[in-house]
């Protein structure tokens, strides 16, 4: 059964792999790439589809490079997966892979998916990074097994300044024997640092820090307590500052967060008159541009230390109707219709109340934001079912070297 064999790889999968065809059914083999043959092994067998692992490459395609990182490849580090391609060949097929779900699984035909906004910089983006503690007290990412903690001892998708603050801390597991998580942050200001800490245990852990830094414990629910300094980093977003506090979401690329604003506020092309709905609305990011531009903006947001800090970086505008809770909930209550819509949801996307909630307030156009094109097909097929035609998607490299894809997608009714 796990003889090897040889395999033409035709296509990008979302997820990351390439795929090929044995005797009739999908094989899917990550750290190969479309274009390439090579003997490969199932190691997982689904059945309809496997799972391989590429042994030898027998014919490259034109896109392989050598990665940067010597903790990039199979059963290593699972914090980048395309290391081994070109950043043309990676925006080519971050495009592809959001049109194939759009069309496989949000059945729309023919979508208008523009090519995929490359990032100014490929490398050294990351303004925050999670790492787990390995069992010997390394940090790492979770390896490509999803189970093992793989420590590193450099990473080229860190800010500089990130990458100093992590390679300046150290672990003690005799003060720390259950540390489990460590989240890096540093603010657009370098000097700016934010460490998280987060224990199996809930109880609070002990450290000691070579460099200045704001410290917070994690608990279990993300809720954060500070226990040196102010446990906020701020970070700069197209001259305004946003406060952003330990646990509170944002996003990692801060040039694509700029490019986010940007392409959201061209797709709702407010008059002034409106009003606007803001879901999922986190720290506030985009509704600091559409109080701007809008009549009056409706902001939910269900994670307290974010409405707390959005309340904070909001403090300028008087236009703002800020709502702590889920957005289902929220919205079922909420008996009132707008004009437009922005959500920004989850990987797992939008539930199926609160889409419908969504639909009720009756916005003539919706940007919603994705991190995840599977989800966003699947809720593009649902918005479709309420009369809403998708216009346009816009990819957006907010993750280079990974199969992450950002996009803005904009419906209209």
């Amino acid at each position: 059964m796990n003889e090897p064999f040889e395999l033409e790889l035709t296509a990008m999968a979302h997820g990351g792999s390439a795929i090929g065809r044995h005797e009739g059914r999908a094989i899917f083999v990550p750290y190969a790439l479309p274009g390439e043959r090579i003997t490969a092994r199932i190691v997982q067998d689904k059945g309809r589809f496997a799972y391989a692992e590429g042994l030898t490459l027998l014919e490259p395609a034109e896109s392989r490079i050598y990665p940067r990182c010597p903790h990039f490849g199979p059963k290593r580090c699972g914090g980048c997966h395309w290391q081994h391609m070109d950043y043309t060949a990676q925006l080519a097929f971050k495009r592809q892979i959001v049109i194939d779900q759009l069309t496989r699984i949000g059945k729309i035909e023919t979508p208008l998916v523009h090519p995929t906004l490359a990032s100014p910089q490929e490398w050294e983006y990351r303004s925050h990074i999670t790492l787990h503690v390995s069992p010997d007290g390394r940090l790492g990412f979770v390896g490509t097994d999803d189970q093992t903690i793989l420590p590193i001892d450099e990473c080229h998708i860190m800010r500089p300044e990130l990458l100093d603050l992590f390679e300046s801390f150290q672990i003690d597991l005799e003060t720390n024997p259950n540390l489990d998580r460590v989240r890096f942050q540093v603010g657009s200001d370098p000097e700016d640092r934010l460490i998280a800490l987060s224990t199996r245990d809930d109880e609070l852990p002990f450290i000691e820090l070579e460099v200045p830094a704001s410290v917070s414990f994690l608990s279990a629910d993300e809720f954060p307590e500070a226990l040196i300094g102010v446990g906020n980093v701020h970070y700069t977003v197209h001259q305004k500052t946003f406060r952003v506090t330990a646990g509170s979401f944002f996003q990692v690329n801060l040039p694509q967060a700029a490019a986010l604003v940007e392409l959201a506020l061209a797709r709702l092309d407010l008059k002034g008159h409106e009003r606007v709905l803001d879901l999922y609305s986190g720290v506030g990011l985009f509704t600091a541009f559409l109080a701007e531009r809008a009549s009056l903006v409706t902001a939910v947001e269900s994670f307290e230390p974010a409405v707390d800090d959005a309340d904070h970086n909001l403090t300028p505008y008087d236009n703002v109707d800020l709502v702590e809770g889920p957005v289902e909930e929220v919205l079922e209550s909420l008996d009132e219709r707008f004009d437009a819509a922005i959500v920004d949801p989850p990987r797992s996307g939008m539930e199926g109340v609160a889409l419908d909630g969504l639909v009720a307030c009756a916005p003539s156009r919706i940007v919603y934001v994705s991190c995840d094109p599977a989800t966003l097909a699947r809720d593009a097929k649902r918005l479709s079912g309420h009369g809403y035609n998708l216009i346009e998607v816009q990819p957006v490299d907010m993750f280079p070297q990974t199969y992450h894809i950002e996009s803005v997608a904009l419906f209209q009714k």
